[in-house]
């Protein structure tokens, strides 16, 4: 296709926010662009358009909504006319869920899956229709790319019946399977504004010790994927002598690229993406955006390929690194629910545990502080009080800062012994006293 051709595609296609949203029906079934990628001048629209009751019965499906979608289309006073459908919870959908309880009404929809499995719960079970998400600027072959966002945005392009996107010249170009050609674009929207940032957490003490101990357990050449927050950040500062580290992670963040800005990833020991970090999606300051622009050492892929277990496999010596919410005696991990609420979701943990089980030599790592709530509750607990998100059969490591456990091939007794011994000392006497009752001991 020549350059004329795409370019002619491109100026039919172009329209106004309001004129692209005036697409979408009522009863559409839409997949909303993750965090970074929510297109802000197509939701303003959207919203608007519902507001005046011109459109209705939207359900949006999505992980981890942004700022954007929350004072746009996520508005409580929209509620009877566009459904949020969650994946994977923050702090958007806690605050919605607080608005709804103090009127009454129900959580927002959430929908329990794996991150890796999100490309075909939209595509084949939801069967969404509509995509909403931004785009980098089109290329002399015609092609977009997804950017920060290739995870299920890129997959859902694919299949959706209308893909309108926004065209943000500040969106990284990126390498990897990551395209979306103008000929599968049925509108798309200019608007040139900065993209979110995520800053770094602060590093407290216990953030330290954890990324110590976690960095012993990493070794030259190994294959790292970083979840997100202040210990990733922790974990990679201490990484920074380190040598021939692969990247293969679902999130992209800061610490992972100033690795590869020091040479400490090059990526030369991967068996599979070799040279190259894989990434899902991307997360940070504008920085890490710009270190991914055009980057041929980093490729944005799928999330049904960066996170499917048997993919991650295929590398040896893979480091998963995750966080949770509690551990239990038994050594099972609830990682997204608390005080009786959905507080995040699965996202691409147990995916990533479980290919790191698989890889030769790898090694699957969680992580949490010993306690919670100022000191008052220990995250070393008895039984876990939500779901279960990463099964007692599936843990390898678990870190606190007073130490780790490893529990591979441990009885249940000896692991609610090495687990007792990581907790904080103030919590042990009374974890040993329910691990009686509980018979592990």
């Amino acid at each position: 296709m020549g350059q004329q051709s795409v370019l002619a595609q491109y100026d039919a296609k172009k329209s106004t926010a309001e004129e692209a949203v005036a697409l979408i029906p009522s009863g559409a079934r839409i997949a909303l662009g993750l965090a970074i990628a929510e297109p802000p001048a197509i939701l303003k629209a959207l919203a608007a358009r519902a507001q005046v009751g011109e459109v209705g019965d939207l359900r949006m499906h999505y992980l981890l909504a942004g700022a954007t979608a929350g004072q746009t289309v996520f508005q409580l006073e929209l509620a009877d006319r566009i459904t949020p459908v969650s994946l994977f919870h923050g702090s958007v959908e806690r605050a919605l869920d607080k608005q709804r309880a103090s009127l009454g009404l129900p959580p927002v929809a959430f929908i329990p899956t794996s991150f890796g499995r999100a490309p075909f719960v939209m595509n084949e079970v939801v069967q969404v229709d509509t995509l909403l998400t931004t785009v980098s600027p089109m290329d002399d072959e015609g092609y977009f790319t997804c950017g920060t966002n290739v995870d299920y945005a890129q997959p859902v392009a694919q299949k959706a019946q209308r893909v309108i996107v926004e065209v943000n010249p500040h969106m990284p170009h990126v390498y990897g399977n990551s395209r979306v050609h103008i000929s599968q674009v049925t509108a798309l929207v200019e608007n040139a504004v900065a993209l979110a940032e995520l800053p770094d957490g602060d590093i407290g003490k216990e953030d330290a010790a954890i990324g110590d101990i976690v960095a012993g357990f990493i070794h030259d050449g190994d294959c790292l994927q970083m979840g997100i927050g202040a210990l990733p950040s922790a974990i990679c500062s201490a990484l920074k002598h380190h040598r021939y580290l692969g990247v293969h992670t679902e999130m992209m963040v800061a610490g992972l690229a100033d690795l590869m800005r020091s040479g400490a990833v090059d990526n030369s020991r991967k068996q599979l993406d070799v040279g190259v970090s894989v990434y899902a999606f991307a997360m940070g300051p504008k920085s890490l955006y710009e270190f991914m622009h055009r980057n041929p050492m980093v490729q944005g892929h799928p999330v049904d390929y960066v996170n499917n277990p048997t993919v991650i496999a295929r590398n040896d010596n893979v480091v998963s690194v995750n966080a949770t919410l509690e551990v239990d005696l038994f050594g099972a991990c609830n990682s997204e629910y608390i005080q009786g609420r959905q507080y995040s979701a699965s996202g691409g943990q147990l995916d990533f545990v479980r290919g790191a089980n698989y890889s030769k030599n790898g090694r699957s790592i969680i992580a949490c502080h010993s306690t919670a709530a100022k000191g008052k509750a220990s995250r070393i607990v008895p039984q876990l009080s939500g779901p279960v998100t990463t099964p007692r059969n599936d843990v390898h490591i678990i870190v606190t800062e007073h130490g780790y456990a490893d529990l591979r091939g441990k009885t249940v007794s000896e692991r609610a012994q090495a687990l007792i011994a990581i907790a904080h000392p103030a919590f042990r006497e009374e974890l040993a006293q329910q691990a009686k009752l509980l018979r592990l001991f």
